[in-house]
């Protein structure tokens, strides 16, 4: 353990050795929603992030490359899109052996330590989550999730998310104390909140602006994906105005708590020294869709789902500067290469922001992408945003076309009367991916997985009772509230399998 007067001199020395780097990353945070990003509700609710973009760069126009957990993360820290590393969904991820950036700066003599949430594995998450997954395309059109009604706490507690807190405590203990000053250290911080369920405190909920609270206009599309969604993700409390805006500020809140987390490690950062040598990244892995579409939580490619925030400061790059280049997480990786002076692999999807960061000439291009194979998905979905247009193309289902800057909340689909337009951005989304092609993969997987866990299930007597859980919402079932599986039901599985 270093003595605690060591740490001040750390700051001074860490270049010649190779600079710092904390990665902070939460969960279904909508990028848009933050102080610095002019939200109307969250002037006074984000004062570090803002802190943050002001000593660094925002980039404003930031996508997630699948709105879904595992299948976000393996793809940034594999630095390949998901049809490519093949993290369908949040069973699927990363195998174990899979490098990562984390292995890519082991190896450049980095002390790498994670703490709170990666998820980026194979392997976790529940039966539910797998099995829903897997049967997604066989249409089963009964609810698989439960969510508690948005809570606010009677006293004012700045504590909501004590798992979040802890993580940040531990983070800030390992670098007053642990880290080494021969080696240059990479964290990654993963914080839970603010995911759903959605509560909050007195304390978070006040610092929300209630006019800037917008109530979305009312989507009436009948969209087969949207469908099945919104009777899968199951939202049970309404959807009233008073409902709608209480859920949303209550989100809203919740990151205005992750804030005060991200304020704890920039302060230690700053009172320590090592603000001089250590690079700052915040994101999230996706968005929330907090009510807009009639729908709640992430798994959808709108914009408040795939949009993430991304901030990154430290010495050497801009400060006070925002980006509006569409950007990914896919370019995480490299960038954390460039920011390292590691070298970079080759065959990663992503290109460096460094050039962005540096206020230089950059090369990218105009577009950015994002897939979606999730439980609450019943086929694959691909993104495609180019300047202002949104295109969206979904496996044997008619597409969305949507003009972010005359419709920001994504309600006129444009497919049918911009014929021409939805022609051009098909044929460069096929530059990325023969998505019919990933889809029947994908779906070939579904029923194989689906098929060896269900004949396990029939062997010990099990299949019928698992099923009418996870087809009844499966979260905090009381027996009474169990709709037992059907003859129908089956049928259903049966004709989606090929066996009937």
């Amino acid at each position: 353990m270093l003595p605690k007067n060591d740490i001040a001199d750390r700051g001074a020395v860490r270049m010649s050795e190779g600079p710092n780097i904390v990665l902070i990353m939460c969960d279904s945070m909508d990028g848009r929603v933050m102080g610095c990003m002019d939200h109307p509700a969250m002037a006074h609710a984000t004062p570090n992030m803002d802190r943050l973009a002001e000593e660094g760069v925002l980039f404003s126009n930031t996508y997630s490359n699948s709105p879904l957990c595992v299948p976000s993360r393996a793809s940034m820290w594999s630095g390949k899109y998901v049809h490519h590393c093949e993290a369908w969904n949040n069973f699927k991820g990363l195998e174990e052996d899979t490098p990562t950036f984390q292995t890519r700066l082991e190896d450049a003599g980095y002390i790498a330590k994670t703490f709170g949430r990666t998820d980026y594995l194979s392997g976790r998450h529940t039966i539910r989550a797998r099995v829903s997954a897997w049967t997604r395309s066989a249409n089963i059109m009964r609810p698989n999730f439960r969510m508690e009604a948005p809570e606010i706490l009677s006293d004012r507690r700045e504590r909501v998310h004590n798992r979040d807190w802890d993580s940040v405590e531990k983070c800030i203990e390992w670098m007053r104390y642990a880290s080494s000053p021969k080696s240059p250290f990479m964290i990654h911080l993963g914080i839970g909140a603010p995911h759903p369920p959605f509560v909050t405190s007195g304390k978070y909920l006040e610092i929300i602006d209630d006019g800037g609270v917008e109530i979305p206009p009312a989507d009436e599309s009948r969209h087969p994906a949207l469908i099945y969604q919104r009777t899968i993700k199951n939202w049970m409390h309404g959807f009233s105005g008073e409902m709608i805006k209480k859920t949303r500020k209550i989100y809203f809140a919740m990151i205005a708590e992750v804030d005060g987390m991200v304020g704890k490690v920039m302060d230690h950062l700053k009172e320590s020294g090592l603000d001089k040598s250590t690079f700052v990244i915040f994101t999230s892995d996706h968005g929330e869709l907090a009510m807009e579409h009639r729908q709640f939580y992430k798994q959808s490619l709108y914009e408040p789902s795939v949009r993430v925030p991304l901030i990154v400061a430290g010495p050497g790059i801009q400060r006070g500067k925002q980006v509006k280049d569409l950007v990914s997480l896919i370019d995480i990786y490299p960038t954390l290469m460039s920011l390292s002076q590691a070298s970079c692999p080759e065959g990663l999807n992503g290109q460096s922001l460094m050039p962005l960061l540096k206020g230089e000439k950059d090369n990218r291009p105009d577009i950015v992408f994002s897939e979606l194979h999730a439980d609450s998905l019943n086929t694959g979905a691909f993104m495609l945003r180019r300047g202002k247009w949104k295109y969206v193309t979904y496996v044997g289902m008619e597409p969305q076309l949507f003009n972010l800057e005359e419709d920001p909340w994504e309600i006129d689909n444009l497919a049918t009367s911009r014929k021409e337009e939805v022609k051009k951005m098909d044929a460069l989304i096929r530059k990325i991916v023969d998505y019919e092609k990933v889809d029947a993969k994908v779906k070939e997987y579904d029923k194989t997985s689906f098929r060896e866990w269900r004949q396990k299930q029939k062997e010990v007597g099990t299949y019928e009772d698992v099923m009418a859980r996870i087809f009844s919402g499966w979260d905090h079932l009381a027996d009474d509230e169990v709709t037992p599986w059907t003859d129908a039901d089956e049928d259903k599985i049966k004709a989606w399998l090929g066996e009937n």
